[in-house]
């Protein structure tokens, strides 16, 4: 697996696997270090995101199911305010 596989699912692939029931983060435009100690699942409501990693830079918005490898250590450069469901499995 990429350490960022970005997808498009179908709202029955979403409703089926609970996406709507997980919280939700927002975070306002910035730009900072993260690490994943944790391998993240999340569905993208609002806002845009670059995340710059050892291997790339992925563009990140609306509509995007994005899994982040555990262990990934990247950039976040948010340019809008982004809002997201999310889970750590």
């Amino acid at each position: 697996m990429n350490d960022v596989t970005i997808q498009k699912r179908s709202r029955e692939e979403l409703e089926t696997e609970g996406v709507f029931t997980w919280p939700i983060w927002e975070k306002e435009a910035s730009r900072f270090d993260w690490v994943y100690e944790q391998e993240e699942h999340c569905y993208i409501l609002e806002g845009n995101v670059t995340v710059e990693t050892a291997d790339g830079t992925y563009t990140i918005g609306p509509g995007d199911y994005v899994i982040f490898a555990k262990g990934l250590k990247c950039i976040w450069d948010i340019k809008a305010d982004i809002r997201k469901h999310y889970r750590f499995v």
